[in-house]
């Protein structure tokens, strides 16, 4: 391998499965503002960069737009919508810890 062709390689960025703000925003279709009332609630937890610029998990992008169904299908504020996402997301571990239970018997 020539000299030039290890050096490329050593400075390639590493892949990321983060997602930046705008990108958010584009996946989710909410207002930058919403986003904005989401972290301030503590509800969503991004990495933040050394840039101080957030950085969100593929993982953020489903809680995000299944709290946006539940809010608009039964017309319940943010609040009361990731509280029932929260509850929502404790019975499927316990369900998952259930189901390793009952394998292990």
């Amino acid at each position: 391998m020539s000299q030039l062709s290890k050096n490329t390689q050593q400075t390639l960025p590493i892949r990321s499965e983060l997602i930046a703000w705008t990108q958010l925003v584009e996946l989710t279709c909410v207002e930058p503002a919403t986003v904005a009332e989401l972290l301030e609630m503590g509800w969503i937890d991004p990495v933040r960069t050394g840039a101080e610029d957030y950085l969100f998990r593929s993982s953020d992008v489903y809680r995000i737009q299944k709290l946006l169904r539940l809010c608009r299908d039964l017309e319940i504020s943010f609040g009361a919508g990731s509280i029932i996402v929260d509850l929502l997301e404790r019975v499927e571990r316990l369900e998952q810890e259930i189901s390793e239970l009952r394998r292990l018997l």
